[in-house]
């Protein structure tokens, strides 16, 4: 099987480790890659975004199955676009199209459908510029803090939390005025829920699903969870507290209502969805939906996946999902995420990695590296992801830490309390 993987980062390195295991795969492309997906596969010069080239490329190439990492080419419907246009009308796909998309791409959307379909979240008001008095009556009855979340796609920086009622108003106008640009053309106001995030994964081909694990990551860039929001500083699976009973109330409550909810919206979907959800005294709540997996949660659940996961993409794109094998690793995953100094703020490009060679018990996926010159260098803001697998959490916390320490770059910086608050 000829497969084109979309994406550039330390998810696609993490997949790309995977299919390439895989007896089915005779090739594997990745666009644009990293130098870590340049050791598996074929790294190929295409914008994700650009779909005719794309197209072409699979035409070309004979793809026989094209798995899309990012959210946004999802978004903006390559799905659509292939189906439509793509000569190779074989093509399996992985990833939803633009109508189911819509969960991750407008939170609007995605509130409508969890309030329409009894899925439990928090409470919430869409604000455009025609009903801003409504917008700040809402936030006026919220108790602090309060949540702004720009409706479409803002490169993760579109969610803000703030005490301050007056601050949170002035916030308001500002994402309207075009703070986030047309992302937030429509502000969702919700209500804030207390309680410990976490994630759950699972591929469904519509009808059927496989539940991937669940994972917990961390935004902040300071220890004890302080300063700004990032893409992830690290991650771990499973998560401790997510045990039978809560993870029986998230298929119950959370997954089964969901892919049946798209079925009676008439809205097919077949790919992974990441089930973004808040454990509020040991009930889920739905904080967000993505149409794709995340990173880096998917450095810690992609290497859990026991068995092939060709196989199971082919049955998701051809429901029959549910005849598929599925099985997850009883261990533990945990992932140390290395960053550029000053991330994720203005930092340096170029530095030479050092000590990758020296790693033993860990996975290292690249999510901003580049070969330059026979070097690895860094060429983004979070750099490499350090996976290491345990018995037990604090076994394969250890590792991955014990594998961070021996990789240098100029001005690198991690987190060193990345599940300290998981141990017992």
């Amino acid at each position: 099987m000829r497969v084109l993987l979309l994406g550039g980062g330390g998810r696609e390195h993490a997949l790309t480790w995977k299919i390439n295991q895989d007896p089915l795969l005779s090739k594997l492309f990745v666009a644009p890659g990293n130098a870590g997906t340049a050791r598996l596969a074929e790294n190929v010069p295409l914008n994700p975004m650009n779909f005719e080239a794309v197209a072409r490329f699979i035409e070309r190439e004979s793809i026989d199955m094209l798995v899309v990492g990012p959210e946004e080419p999802l978004v903006e419907g390559i799905r659509d676009f292939m189906e439509a246009n793509c000569k190779r009308t074989e093509l399996l796909i992985v990833g939803p199209g633009r109508a189911g998309a819509a969960l991750e791409g407008s939170k609007r959307f995605a509130k409508d459908f969890m309030a329409r379909h009894g899925i439990p979240t928090a409470a919430h008001l869409a604000v455009t510029r025609d009903n801003f008095r409504a917008g700040v009556e809402f936030l006026r009855r919220q108790p602090p803090p309060r949540v702004l979340k720009a409706d479409g796609l803002a490169a993760g920086k579109g969610v803000l939390i703030i005490d301050d009622l007056e601050e949170a108003i002035r916030e308001l106008q500002l994402i309207l005025d075009g703070k986030f640009g047309k992302a937030g053309e429509r502000v969702v106001i919700e209500e804030f829920l207390s309680g410990i995030e976490l994630s759950v994964f699972a591929l469904t081909d519509g009808r059927d699903y496989k539940i991937l694990g669940s994972a917990k990551d961390y935004k902040r860039v300071g220890e004890g969870d302080s300063g700004l929001n990032t893409g992830g500083m690290g991650a771990v699976s499973p998560v401790p507290f997510a045990d039978d009973e809560f993870n029986r109330k998230v298929e119950q409550r959370v997954i089964i209502p969901t892919i049946r909810g798209l079925q009676a919206d008439g809205i097919p979907y077949k790919g992974f969805i990441f089930f973004g959800l808040m454990n509020v005294g040991g009930e889920p709540r739905v904080i967000e939906y993505n149409a794709r997996l995340g990173d880096p949660e998917t450095e810690v659940v992609i290497p859990r996946l026991s068995v092939d996961l060709l196989p199971l993409l082919v049955a998701a794109e051809r429901g029959t999902l549910g005849q598929a094998n599925h099985a997850l690793d009883a261990g533990y995953r945990a992932a140390v995420m290395l960053t550029a100094g000053g991330y994720p703020g203005p930092y340096d490009k170029g530095h030479p990695i050092e000590g990758l060679d020296r790693v033993r018990d860990s996975l290292v996926f690249h999510a901003g590296a580049a070969d330059r010159d026979g070097l690895v260098v860094t060429a983004g803001g979070r750099v490499l992801a350090v996976s290491a697998r345990g018995d037990t959490l604090r076994e394969a916390l250890q590792r991955a830490y014990a594998d961070v320490e021996k990789i240098q770059f100029k001005d690198a910086y991690y987190r060193r309390d990345i599940g300290r608050d998981l141990l017992a």
